[in-house]
């Protein structure tokens, strides 16, 4: 075992703000590619898709210009077009399967295609990050394919701004993979998001982090109420593929409050306040609005780290409804019910955190051994591309990383710099802490915290033995 003796010393030397350990070079911050977010493509793609009539998963797969099929076909083209302006760096395919009959939602086979578009990692190409929304649309019937439904915030907001995260970051090259999608099916039972899911696990693929955007383009609830200021991230707590085994475990260590999403949410609104101008997060702990769901579930299912990113407050009047003018209300979701600067700086907050997990390293594996002793044991194994691990703490009743301190691979003796790291640290106790670790590269880009807990890890959990 190799051990690093993190002295008092060390410890009381003065903390660095939580902000420091993650922020990324100078000259990187000066290049921030969620300056060249364009609020005239988003309503140029918008108005496309708009076009289309409805984009139900039950209309017309053969219409050349009304119905999913020309949706999805021109979502293909799009990101094909977006490739051949980075010298075909984007791999275009449609991930699709033919759905059999569901007896609520799908009333005959039918075929559902996702519009996917890949950019390859130069130097860790099997790990990803996936920013996706739902392309399909419904009106109040969700079985009515024929009706116009234009689903501008439902999702045209989500859809515009990952092509437009596309044009952006296609221009760069990034160490991780980074995965487009335009998933068809949400509305009729997560259907895109299910084949999506299951070709990223037969592909091999390691998934760093999944970025679902439903509805991020309104600012003002049916209510009255508005918030332009939050988008709401939405984090499950337990893991949904815990098995028995690691459900006992973590009744004795811990662990409810820190899967791996739940650690993609705390480090989004640290990315966000990063910059107090842009759009911040609002945390919302829970794996979906209440009684609902959305297209991270069927990733959290499979035990990839995933959350839903939308709107502060909802507007259901523009939401899942017939066209119409009702005693004297207006219904339907329409492109003129959209907040444009809202949509453009959820779309900024968006393609930061794409750049920054693109360029960080896979969280690490971390354990913790904290039982009847005065002091913590941990053990790191290394990611690819870390040049330094930041050690993070939590008052078991805090909701709030605490950066603690540092530590780099070369503090070990040549030759041993690529096995696991193992911390002593005191005088923190186990009882009283939960303790975590991101991992940062040489540019400064550091991952979300891997709680130190059963389940913490980033990766789905073996089946119990």
């Amino acid at each position: 075992m190799r051990y690093l003796a993190l002295l008092t010393a060390l410890f009381a030397a003065p903390a660095l703000s939580q902000a420091d350990p993650q922020s990324a070079s100078q000259s990187d911050l000066q290049s921030d590619p969620g300056l060249s977010v364009s609020e005239v493509r988003l309503r140029a793609d918008m108005g496309t898709i708009v076009g289309f009539g409805t984009r139900h998963t039950l209309s017309s797969q053969t219409d050349p210009e009304r119905g999913i099929g020309a949706a999805v076909d021109w979502a293909l083209a799009e990101f094909g077009r977006i490739g051949s302006a980075c010298g075909k760096c984007l791999e275009v395919v449609p991930v699709s399967r033919m759905v059999e009959v569901d007896g609520r939602r799908i009333p005959e086979p039918t075929l559902v295609r996702n519009a996917v578009a890949i950019q390859r990692g130069s130097e860790r190409p099997e790990e990803v990050i996936i920013v996706q929304a739902h392309y399909d649309t419904r009106v109040t019937d969700v079985m009515n394919a024929q009706a116009d439904a234009p689903g501008a915030n439902d999702d045209g907001s989500g859809s515009v701004m990952i092509l437009e995260a596309a044009r952006i970051l296609s221009q760069r090259e990034y160490p991780s993979t980074i995965i487009y999608a335009l998933l068809s099916g949400e509305e009729q039972g997560l259907y895109g998001a299910e084949i999506l899911a299951d070709w990223v696990g037969e592909q091999g693929m390691t998934v760093k982090a999944v970025l679902n955007n439903d509805m991020i383009g309104n600012s003002c609830g049916s209510d009255g109420v508005c918030d332009a200021e939050h988008l709401r991230v939405f984090s499950e707590g337990p893991r949904a593929d815990l098995t028995d085994q690691m459900r006992a475990r973590q009744r004795y260590y811990g662990g409810e409050n820190d899967s791996p999403s739940r650690n993609i949410g705390r480090w989004l609104g640290e990315l966000a306040a990063r910059h107090p101008d842009g759009m911040q997060v609002k945390q919302v702990w829970r794996t979906d609005r209440m009684g609902r769901g959305g297209d991270q579930i069927p990733f959290l299912d499979r035990g990839y780290p995933a959350v839903r990113l939308t709107v502060a407050v909802e507007d259901y009047e523009h939401q899942h409804q017939d066209l119409r003018v009702e005693n004297g209300v207006t219904y339907g979701d329409t492109i003129d019910e959209l907040d444009w600067d809202y949509l453009t700086r959820s779309s900024v907050l968006n393609v930061r955190a794409l750049h920054a997990l693109a360029m960080a390293p896979m969280p690490p594996r971390v354990t913790k051994d904290g039982v009847v002793r005065n002091d913590i044991g941990l053990m790191i194994e290394q990611s690819d591309g870390a040049a330094r691990y930041d050690i993070w703490k939590r008052a078991t009743n805090a909701s709030e990383w605490e950066w603690r301190s540092s530590v780099s691979p070369m503090d070990l003796p040549e030759g041993e710099r690529d096995g696991p790291i193992d911390v002593v640290l005191s005088p923190e106790r186990g009882d009283d802490w939960f303790i975590g670790v991101s991992a940062c590269s040489a540019q400064g880009y550091c991952s979300p915290v891997a709680s130190a807990v059963p389940g913490g890890e980033f990766y789905p959990l073996e089946p119990a033995n």
